[in-house]
């Protein structure tokens, strides 16, 4: 059996540097090289996973094809390398400590004192090794989440300090990503907060093998140099990491600092070089769009973007297959609640996307929203809630039933959207929501049908409440398809209205299945719509 290779990536200086992309740049990079990689982030919050937090908090929830829901950077993985990734794939504080009370509980430690060291850090060991340990890759790619000196990620660099002895330098290889400030005023670059960063990895008895550097304009040979001596690493294991205009170009910026050439030689791997092609093509329609188009996008987390990540980039990918730049006008689903002036909010739009969201705040608003749009003929899309809100529109105003709602946000008699059945009696909030892949059949003919070109797909949910069968009937006779359906369950999970020049609306999360080089179906259908709308 080969030895499996173990990277390890931390962060330090500030937080938000952009590790998710940097260990899913250097997977890019390996991968492109032939390799067989994995990666998996550790997260030191104690919440179980980020099921129960809010968007403001911690950005959007990612779900995996397993039915996990994970920190958003798992998106990033995926966006990436272009796999799957699962419930293995990410590990919090909150797991690992559950993992260890529970065996305390049953007797497992034989009475024995349960502590950090060794309980906890072997638990997260265990965690770590688990994917090398089923034979499929060549590199794990361990992203460490927080800021080295939290106390928070202490068991993590512990338990990656104890693997990094056994396994040996030649298997295992720290990554750190760090920051280096302009001060104006001076005129200069600092690199005394590096410093102190590697310092205090120090401590904690782990020597970086490579400092990848993030900066506005890139570091000089000096600085590195600078670095390198302070840092006691050797001077071209210093990496420059500048601003870029999309983050799909890091892993060519990396790439241009042969920063996979390092890593493969100090991991001593045989690799055939990198085949970035297909990379290269998508950075440059990214940078160089022929024309571009207005997404309104009318949600209710609009303050922090994050909540909606595998949305944009969603757009990013479809932009780059229809030779377009997407720009996103955010709409605050509140503004519109009173129903008046719904033009001035959407003014100038191509076309409206109502995502995700949980209850009653914004609701009327988004309703609003749709009813402009599919008046106007202004393509719309409508994702899981968005869904939703365009089925109750559709139902007050279409069907006239004008206490039409969700049981999420109120009680009527005409509750066209209501709790799954499934789900009546459950009262444990995390990781209870239908969650993960599930099928839908696609009704020929469709414009989804001509979308996905198959009558069988697989997507992945996040919900409580679905489409009340009660009222579909009475829907059809006025007009809407219901284009996909679940086969086990007769769930409506895709609906649309063929008078309308794109009007469609998904129970389900397309955005968690689109890829960097492969956009997903709707999401190139939907911007070919706004584009085709922006041009008569």
């Amino acid at each position: 059996m080969k030895n499996v290779k173990y990277i390890f990536l931390t962060g330090g200086v500030v937080s938000s540097l952009g590790k998710g992309i940097a260990a899913s740049s250097i997977g890019l990079l390996l991968k492109s090289r032939g390799l067989r990689v994995t990666l998996q982030k550790f997260d030191p919050y104690i919440n179980v996973d980020p099921g129960t937090m809010s968007p403001y908090q911690h950005g959007e929830v990612y779900v995996t094809e397993d039915g996990a829901e994970t920190d958003l950077d798992l998106g990033h993985y995926e966006r990436f390398l272009d796999m799957n990734m699962s419930r293995a794939n990410n590990t919090t504080t909150g797991q690992v400590y559950y993992e260890v009370i529970l065996r305390e509980r049953r007797g497992d430690y034989l009475g024995a004192t349960v502590q950090v060291v060794p309980h906890i850090t072997d638990e997260i060991k265990r965690r770590l090794t688990e994917l090398g340990n089923t034979n499929k890759y060549d590199v794990v790619i361990t992203e460490i989440g927080g800021t080295v000196g939290d106390i928070e990620s202490l068991p993590f660099l512990e338990a990656m300090r104890q693997h990094m002895l056994k396994v040996g330098r030649e298997n295992s290889l720290s990554i750190h990503l760090t920051y280096v400030p302009f001060i104006e005023a001076a005129g200069e670059i600092k690199t005394k907060p590096t410093q102190h960063s590697v310092k205090t990895l120090l401590e904690i008895g782990i020597q970086p093998d490579i400092l990848v550097i993030r900066s506005h304009k890139g570091i000089s040979q000096d600085i590195k140099e600078k670095i390198a001596l302070f840092c006691n690493v050797r001077n071209d294991c210093v990496v420059s990491a500048k601003d870029v205009p999309t983050i799909y170009q890091v892993p060519l910026e990396l790439s241009n600092e042969k920063l996979d050439d390092i890593i493969i030689d100090k991991l001593k791997i045989r690799a055939k070089k990198p085949d970035l092609a297909k990379w290269k093509k998508l950075v440059n329609k990214i940078n160089n769009p022929k024309s571009e188009v207005t997404v309104g996008v009318c949600g209710k987390y609009n303050m922090v973007p994050d909540a909606y990540k595998s949305i944009l980039e969603a757009f990013v990918h479809s932009g780059a297959e229809n030779d377009v730049k997407v720009n996103i006008k955010w709409i605050s689903a509140q503004d519109l609640e009173s129903g008046k002036d719904s033009g001035k909010y959407l003014k100038g739009i191509d076309g409206l996307l109502v995502p995700y969201g949980f209850g009653e705040r914004g609701t009327e608003g988004k309703i609003h929203a749709i009813k402009y749009v599919r008046e106007n003929k202004i393509p719309f899309f409508g994702i899981c809630f968005g869904m939703q809100m365009a089925v109750v529109e559709f139902a007050r105003n279409v069907l006239k039933l004008k206490d039409a709602n969700s049981t999420e946000v109120r009680k009527t008699k005409n509750n066209v959207i209501d709790l799954m059945e499934e789900q009546k009696g459950i009262t444990e909030k995390g990781g209870t929501m239908r969650l993960g892949s599930y099928a839908c059949n696609i009704k020929k003919g469709s414009k989804t049908y001509n979308t996905y070109k198959t009558s069988h797909i697989t997507e992945r949910h996040r919900h409580r409440y679905e489409f009340n069968n009660r009222f579909r009937m009475e829907f059809e006779d006025a007009g809407m398809v219901f284009s996909g359906i679940n086969p086990d369950k007769d769930l409506v999970e895709i609906i649309e209205i063929p008078s309308h020049p794109w009007f469609v609306a998904c129970q389900f999360h397309p955005e968690l299945k689109s890829r960097a080089t492969k956009a997903h179906p709707l999401f190139r259908e939907f911007i070919k719509a706004c584009k085709k709308y922006k041009k008569n």
